[in-house]
């Protein structure tokens, strides 16, 4: 059996130990799915609709693509998705989190599946794309998580996953980590305590997360081709791939 590849190292400040980052995560997410949306406008940094949309469209998402949002939270991805495929009956959204599911269901008239994004109950080849946005530090292995990507591909599929990264310059590392790690929380706090934490714990996850060669790397190793990264901003990252065939 091949060893995890997790997104980051354990941050046990956050939780007792590594065995517990999943249930941690749910528990934060499901806390805080009735204020997310409200604090998403603080800490987007230029990934709003229209970012989501023209990544999209970027990585060949089309009218008739049968589609796979993975960590579909409250559906910011989801939304703009269903916007360029003219409406939800090609989309499926899939989450963890029984909250952010309750809010999805509200918005969005589409089918939704709670489950791990590491193991999808789906069968192979079932879908033309699938997306990903701003979650892949929430997962525990990142290979198992490109295979079952690739397994629900069909042939041609394609793949986006959204992400932020940590900034190489030092300037902007430092201005990103003031923002991000402390004027960010500050203002989520008017959402309530539990928003403070999930966006410390965002910005954390950022801080710790394996660099963008790692993660091309492993979309390779599953088997996807044509892999690449558009950067904008030094940190916002397009990730895209496609299934052989």
């Amino acid at each position: 059996m091949n060893k995890p590849v997790p997104p980051h190292a354990p941050l046990l400040e956050y939780y007792e130990a590594p065995a517990k980052r999943s249930d941690f995560v749910r528990n934060l997410f499901n806390r805080t799915a009735e204020s997310y949306d409200g604090i998403n406008a603080a800490f987007a940094l230029g990934s709003g609709p229209w970012y989501r949309r023209r990544a999209l469209r970027q990585a060949g998402l089309a009218p008739g693509a049968r589609t796979l949002d993975v960590a579909i939270g409250t559906g910011l991805v989801a939304r703009e998705a269903a916007a360029i495929l003219g409406g939800t009956r090609d989309l499926v959204g899939l989450d963890l989190s029984e909250g952010m599911l309750a809010v999805a269901r509200r918005q969005l008239g589409l089918t939704l599946v709670q489950a791990r994004a590491e193991a999808l109950p789906f069968a192979d080849a079932s879908f033309d794309f699938v997306s990903m946005g701003y979650a892949l530090r929430h997962v525990a292995d990142l290979s198992a998580l490109f295979g079952e990507f690739r397994r629900v591909l069909r042939p041609g599929g394609r793949v986006l996953v959204l992400e932020i990264a940590r900034p190489e310059g030092r300037l902007a590392h430092a201005l990103l980590r003031g923002y991000m790690g402390a004027v960010v929380p500050a203002l989520s706090r008017l959402s309530g305590r539990e928003s403070a934490t999930l966006m410390r714990y965002y910005w954390d996850t950022i801080e710790a997360c394996v660099p963008p060669a790692e993660i091309i790397a492993r979309l390779g190793e599953a088997g996807l081709a044509q892999v690449g990264c558009a950067t904008e901003l030094g940190m916002m990252r397009a990730y895209s791939a496609r299934c052989p065939g």
